[in-house]
């Protein structure tokens, strides 16, 4: 069998965050993991850019129009939809993810899936850095991982056509 082998250097590239204010208290642990992971993975900071949106509803169309500027090798998308006692969980948690599945679609650049969608708030806190470690590493580390292989798809593992 033969496979890529994909390096998890994030040495070189341009990335942007879509962080959602709702949930501050959250998002912001899971922007500081994924910040932490680019930066431990070599990411120069300076080439790391901080989108701030309303919610987590908000986040497909700033990752869209950043996946549209050609300044970004990957988008990462952060966020929290803690669920209620309406069915508005429901709409939230859909949109985000048919929209960002759209944007990766439709503009073929990388978008890392951070939103967490938990059934409380302590749920949320132990994947924002407590108990389950931090899912903003995790995604991170999935962008750096797609551009990586995209950058390889085109040749053949081991290099042969």
């Amino acid at each position: 069998m033969k496979s890529w082998e994909v390096s998890l250097d994030a040495t070189g590239l341009n990335l942007a965050i879509v962080v959602a204010r709702f949930n501050h208290l959250i998002c912001g642990q899971l922007l500081e993991g994924a910040l932490e992971e680019l930066e431990r993975r070599g990411a120069n900071p300076d080439a790391v850019h901080v989108a701030w949106v309303p919610g987590a509803f908000e986040i497909p169309q700033a990752a869209r129009a950043l996946a549209n500027t050609g300044r970004y090798d990957a988008v990462i998308a952060l966020g929290a939809v803690i669920r209620g006692g309406t069915p508005h969980f429901d709409y939230v948690c859909e949109g985000v993810t048919d929209g960002v599945r759209e944007v990766m679609r439709d503009t073929g650049v990388p978008v890392a899936f951070g939103v967490l969608t938990c059934d409380d708030v302590e749920q949320a806190l132990a994947r924002a850095g407590g108990a389950h470690g931090n899912k903003g590493s995790d995604v991170a580390l999935a962008a750096i991982e797609m551009v990586r292989l995209l950058a390889q798809l085109g040749d053949p593992p081991g290099g042969r056509a």
